[in-house]
């Protein structure tokens, strides 16, 4: 098959603003969106936030990170375990730290444009023409009028660094109708729901930029906000650099012509023309679509074969950008920040599963699960303060693995099984002795949580999960009532079985305990012939669930 015509047969072709799917870029680890002018011009005309996010120290604490901590919560107790469900009276160090540390949104980037006599012009007479995602070259071109005059702009993200290109051609730059305005926002999260944080706030206060080096056509700024520091440094071929505003920098070209790099770090400064970062892109999507399996469905007589190609196509192109990084990616990737940016360990198989299941990409999976190692010592803790063996995933963190407070999180536990899963189907894809070996430690610590977690009946000779301190998947059944959840007894007994197999391999024996909560695990209790959520459950599939659908 021609594998890249029907990559670019699915490339999107963009005529008209769609408010609620702007574009993006990005490498896994970073990640831009963009509006119909190729850059973030226009934010306001969309209802997803025009985005520039990072995973690496793109994090902020309002007022440092150690404000709150866990300690400062009154800890709930079920089944003699401590859990940081809503405290009483507490709000301000609950919602601190349901808040904090947030993903930050690095700075926007966008044009401006003004007519013969200087005035802005305004959005509604700039008219898009065509915008492209170039799928096969990850990069995006746009054309649109300005004043009766074409635009032409191309942008692409480096697949290593953070870093975007971006190459600029029209006349207006000759006569002084367009300038290129880079503008750092705030960092301040003061809203107890994530939803209402999406739009970018612009306050002057609790955010320093330094333009710390300055050269003919070269600017670093130091940006600085409470124990959260971060470099951008912008290289242009030509024009003048003005400070506008105390956070807002234009560029104002005065040549048909303008290109220039923009680059976000936590430290040092990063030299690459805007040539050898598209070759880069290119040459990285080429590989990313022809060294891994495909799928095609040309020749089937189905109406419904375009449609599924082309969600398979870019579901795999989204899924890279966002989520293909070195930390398991937030529910939203780079778009917006939900949850305050944090990451919803439940989800990470959703992501990234898919990844070891293409050939060729187990790699992209695999560079989120050494972050588990990071996090591995409190993931110990974890389970032991909590009377459990192993390690205990948590559910809402951050980058540093530290649990959010939650009415719900702190008793999920779904999560716990997904390394092992992860884990087993990069190993599926390369059979690496060695990899075996590295990654031991974080299958074997699950299991041993899992194993202990799980309770011993004597009576009836079975092992429960449940009840108390146990939330289902579904997330709409009370804690102290859930008693084996059919989704996770069968998860359990899935992850303890590839663990001991895990141990085959190795050459190790097999944790008698294992074993035995394996063989006796309790059965999916089921009603009127299909699985309930839980053994306790009242609900039926007839009654409306408010969260996620029953398993």
């Amino acid at each position: 098959m021609n594998k890249k015509e029907i990559v670019d047969k699915h490339s999107p072709i963009i005529k008209l603003i769609e408010p609620r799917a702007p574009l993006s870029i990005g490498n896994g680890d970073f990640g831009m969106s963009v509006d119909f002018t190729g850059l973030q011009s226009f934010p306001d005309a969309y209802v997803a936030p025009l985005s520039t996010q990072s995973n690496w120290g793109g994090w902020h604490a309002a007022g440092g990170d150690h404000l709150y901590t866990l300690e400062d919560l009154k800890m709930q107790t079920y089944q003699g375990s401590q859990y940081p469900l809503f405290p009483e009276g507490e709000d301000v160090a609950y919602h601190w730290l349901r808040q904090n540390p947030h993903r930050l949104q690095l700075g926007q980037i966008g044009f401006c444009f003004y007519d013969k006599k200087g005035r802005v012009i305004a959005f509604e007479k700039i008219e898009p023409i065509v915008q492209h995602l170039v799928l096969w070259e990850g990069k995006i071109t746009s054309e649109f009028l300005v004043d009766g005059k074409k635009v032409k702009v191309k942008i692409c993200c480096d697949p290593e660094l953070d870093i975007i290109a971006v190459s600029v051609i029209s006349q207006l730059m000759k006569v002084g109708q367009l300038s290129i305005e880079l503008a750092f926002p705030s960092p301040t999260v003061t809203d107890q729901k994530w939803e209402k944080t999406l739009k970018l706030k612009w306050e002057k206060e609790g955010h320093q930029t330094k333009v710390s080096q300055l050269e003919e056509q070269m600017a670093v700024f130091n940006r600085e906000m409470d124990d959260t520091n971060y470099l951008v440094q912008w290289n242009w071929n030509q024009g003048v650099l003005k400070q506008e505003k105390e956070h807002i920098f234009a560029l104002i070209p005065d040549t048909e012509v303008c290109e220039f790099t923009l680059s976000f770090t936590e430290k040092g400064t990063v030299n690459k023309s805007v040539e050898e970062v598209f070759t880069a892109a290119k040459s990285y999507w080429e590989r990313f679509w022809s060294d891994s399996g495909f799928l095609s469905f040309q020749g089937s007589k189905d109406t419904r074969k375009d449609e599924l190609e082309r969600r398979v196509i870019l579901s795999q192109y989204l899924l890279a950008v966002h989520s293909g990084g070195s930390i398991p990616p937030q529910e939203t990737g780079f778009m917006y920040n939900s949850w305050f940016g944090k990451l919803h360990l439940e989800m990470h198989w959703w992501h990234a599963s898919h990844f070891p299941l293409w050939g060729g990409r187990a790699a992209v999976l695999q560079k989120s699960m050494d972050w588990y190692f990071k996090i591995l010592p409190k993931a110990y803790q974890l389970a032991q303060s909590q009377g459990y063996q192993g390690a205990r995933w948590p559910k809402m963190v951050a980058r540093e693995g530290d649990q959010t407070p939650s009415p719900i999180a702190p008793g999920l536990i779904w999560q716990q099984p997904h390394p092992i899963s992860l884990l087993e189907l990069c190993y599926q894809d390369n059979k690496d002795q060695l990899f075996l070996e590295k990654y031991q430690e974080i299958v074997f610590a699950s299991a041993d949580f899992m194993a202990s977690f799980a309770r011993y009946d004597k009576e009836r000779d079975v092992y429960h999960l449940g009840p108390g301190g146990i939330i289902p998947a579904q997330e709409n059944h009370r804690m102290e009532e859930s008693l084996n959840p059919s989704y996770e007894l069968e998860y359990w007994h899935y992850g303890l079985s590839v663990a001991i197999e895990w141990c085959d391999r190795l050459g190790k024996n097999t944790p008698n305990e294992w074993q035995n909560v394996k063989a006796k695990l309790a059965k999916p209790a089921t009603k009127d012939g299909v699985y309930i959520a839980h053994q306790n459950c009242r609900n039926t599939f007839t009654e409306k669930n408010h969260d996620h659908p029953q398993w």
